[in-house]
């Protein structure tokens, strides 16, 4: 068996869960964030939460590190990991077109590109899990890589490459985005770059379809894109009519992807639900993951955001209320 094929594909598994572990550790995900993936409930745990991260890294170096049967157990649990990973993270993109999850860490939307990615994780894990069985069982592909160490050097030269070459998407709630900006504290509201709202179609709760731009212009509008579909969402739709009654200068709106007809959520009593089928709002000022907020002008500009996750929405929500009142809102 060439010494490459035995090699590669353990080592390069191994490296996405060493990577995967480190970011989930670094950025932890919550119980919305499984729900939205359809984790089952009993095992939404706060302590499987908190092992998740470490057990990817465990995973990791069994890996790199084990031989023989006990590399095979290890190569076919990452199969059967990564296999559930794209089962499940299939299941919300098809049940929510603008689900997100967290696979490494900062959450995301759930593409073409992400199924395809973890696809080809579980064929690598299937192909590990064919070869490493030759490897030592103690040092496993890794002591089988040494005595080649121009292999273990072709293979750190990709990683580093691959660090220094990808720069990750700057998230929606970051305050170096310059291009689509989101303030965290309300002395940026002031500095924030605006651009127009979209002039986009939208429907109603009562199925009347309006320009956006044009609705924007009776009043601020504080988008909530969320949906009914999204565990992380629940939170943001919950502290929605708070939110109206701590902002009432400002229309607070549910944008659901979903039509009147469709969403559980629809309402037609003021201030409306949006509704925008196509994801016109979406494509035309960011890409963004449930929930997210964005906050429209009345002079056609947008005003603040996008703004990703429950809680950076509540920030943002308390920016708005600072820059309006001069004070932080009461808790």
């Amino acid at each position: 068996m060439p010494m490459a094929l035995t090699i590669t594909p353990a080592l390069i598994v191994a490296a996405v869960l060493l990577v995967s572990g480190v970011a989930k550790l670094r950025t932890p995900d919550d119980e919305a964030g499984w729900t939205e993936l359809g984790v089952p409930a009993a095992l939404r745990r706060g302590w499987l939460m908190r092992l998740h991260p470490f057990a990817e890294i465990a995973l990791a170096l069994a890996l790199a590190l084990l031989g023989g049967v006990l590399g095979v157990l290890a190569a076919v649990a990452a199969t059967l990991l990564f296999a559930v990973y794209l089962v499940m993270i299939w299941r919300a993109r098809k049940q929510t077109p603008d689900a997100s999850c967290a696979c490494f860490g900062e959450r995301k939307p759930i593409t073409v590109r992400t199924l395809l990615r973890n696809g080809w994780l579980v064929l690598l894990s299937g192909l590990a899990a064919a070869t490493i069985g030759v490897s030592p069982l103690l040092g496993g592909v890794v002591a089988l890589a040494l005595p080649n160490w121009s292999w273990l050097l072709a293979l750190a030269a990709v990683a580093v490459t691959f660090v220094l070459v990808h720069q990750p998407a700057p998230s929606a709630s970051s305050p170096d985005d310059t291009s689509v900006p989101a303030p965290t504290a309300a002395d940026d509201l002031d500095d924030y770059i605006r651009t127009r709202t979209p002039a986009v179609p939208v429907q109603l709760g009562d199925g009347t379809t309006v320009n956006l731009r044009t609705l924007s212009a009776r009043a601020p509008i504080l988008i909530l894109a969320v949906s009914e579909t999204c565990g992380s969402c629940t939170p943001v739709i919950e502290s929605a009519e708070h939110w109206r009654t701590l902002l009432p200068e400002v229309s607070v709106r549910l944008l659901l992807r979903a039509t009147p007809e469709q969403s559980t959520l629809t309402s037609s009593v003021e201030p409306q639900t949006l509704h925008d089928p196509q994801g016109y709002v979406r494509d035309s000022i960011a890409e963004w993951p449930t929930p997210t907020a964005v906050l429209l002008g009345a002079d056609g500009l947008l005003a603040g955001g996008p703004v990703s996750g429950h809680p950076d929405i509540q920030e943002f929500v308390a920016d708005i209320y600072e820059s309006l009142h001069g004070v932080r809102p009461p808790v």
